[in-house]
């Protein structure tokens, strides 16, 4: 008999329908296998789904967007601690683990009456022992650094739902980057901005800030059609009657792609170090095809192709703008400076092409003397921050260059 469980994929806030898009082309990718995976609705923070436990493997083995997988034990209304106690202690946790495996509660709320996550936390973890307990007499232990189990509870201003976590380690965490920059933006977030941004494998790509590599690693590994979970373990695999036949079924369904005979995702930065870093992390991520970087400053950089295609960055700030910069300037100074000359090269050599900077700040198109054909709101963790779009228009510099003999003509 087939059991139907019902499913959350948080995902950075923003990301939400591309999040549901993702997992519209996975529930595609499972039906030739029998996946029954279903996409629901969208909210704030993530996606509702359900599905199969084969379907949750399948989750996590492909998303690229999704932070996690989290399946649903129990949902009702609430008034105080004891209902989210009885709740908990009601759900067979022993249908999914045992009193050796290691637990930890993770608790977020929105407008709950109840005046502290801790003590809720602490009930919640109280239920799940107390079961135990009631049931062997022993209880498992909290581990809340590298637990086997992770439990996750959330509330609003009148419900209560419990979760049981089947990633482990957010899924963000693809297990290839080891070395990262002053400020890496995490994977997850990374492909959700390429999939806004329209990129898709075959078109080409470019990161003149790449810092640690983040954005190509996930470009690559979808050119190479890598899933982003091949190489990593998840909390699933450690559950009460885990099916590993059907995980290495679903493991051995993966097609990678043929290499590419010619480059297509290209990466430069102004610090040697951080293209070092790029390659080490690319060579992690199983990249096994050229990604050709470079060391050179943004505002020197060329198009990497004939064929316009897609630029996509996350600018740097402050002292990373000023790594070879004039270290009299105040940062401030220093980021003006920057852009209006990235948006001169902008301009002069990115003809045809799709300009998308992710920034938390909003004086970026002023900088740039560029006007965004598009703003998309983002959170990169609490900070919020916009996916700014500027089609480069073909012959759009040379029409600046023309204005001052327009003018004249205009006083003759």
């Amino acid at each position: 008999m087939t059991t139907f469980h019902s499913f959350f994929c948080p995902c950075p806030r923003g990301m939400e329908a591309a999040l549901a898009e993702e997992l519209d082309e996975i529930a595609q990718l499972g039906k030739a296998d029998g996946g029954k995976l279903k996409v629901h609705n969208q909210v704030p923070g993530g996606v509702h789904c359900s599905g199969t436990l084969a379907d949750a493997m399948r989750m996590n083995l492909h998303s690229r967007i999704a932070s996690r997988v989290l399946m649903r034990m129990a949902h009702a209304g609430y008034v105080n601690e004891n209902d989210i106690y009885d709740l908990t202690l009601a759900q067979p946790w022993e249908d999914w683990f045992g009193i050796h495996h290691t637990i930890r509660i993770d608790v977020t709320a929105i407008k709950s009456p109840l005046r502290s996550l801790e003590f809720t936390t602490l009930k919640i973890k109280d239920g799940i022992c107390d079961r135990f307990r009631d049931l062997c007499g022993k209880r498992p232990s909290v581990d809340t650094r590298m637990p086997d189990m992770r439990i996750v509870g959330f509330l609003d201003a009148n419900n209560f739902t419990v979760y049981l976590d089947t990633s482990g380690e957010a899924l963000f965490k693809r297990g290839w980057r080891l070395d990262t920059g002053d400020a890496p933006l995490r994977e997850n977030l990374a492909a959700g901005l390429l999939r806004v941004a329209g990129w898709k494998p075959g078109i080409p790509l470019f990161d003149p800030m790449c810092g640690s590599g983040t954005i190509l690693a996930e470009a690559a590994q979808m050119v190479a059609g890598i899933p982003p979970g091949l190489h990593r373990e998840f909390a699933f695999e450690k559950f009460n009657d885990f099916d590993q036949d059907a995980w290495q079924a679903i493991k051995g369904s993966v097609r990678l792609n043929a290499l590419p005979a010619e480059p297509s995702v290209f990466g430069s930065d102004i610090s040697g170090d951080m293209v070092v870093m790029a390659r080490a992390n690319l060579n992690r991520a199983g990249i096994r095809f050229d990604v050709p970087l470079k060391q050179i400053e943004a505002q020197e950089v060329k198009a990497p192709t004939a064929t316009p295609g897609i630029l996509l960055t996350n600018p740097p700030y402050g002292e990373r703008i000023g790594v070879r910069g004039d270290k009299t300037l105040a940062e401030d100074e220093l980021a003006k400076e920057f852009f209006s000359a990235f948006g001169t090269t902008l301009k002069q050599r990115f003809a045809g092409w799709s300009v998308f900077l992710f920034t938390a700040d909003l004086t970026v198109p002023k900088m740039l003397r560029l006007k965004e054909a598009r703003k998309t709101p983002f959170f990169n963790g609490a900070i919020e921050c916009r996916l700014f779009r500027f089609d480069m228009v073909a012959g759009f510099n040379r029409r600046e260059q023309a204005k001052p003999k327009d003018a004249q003509d205009g006083q003759a």
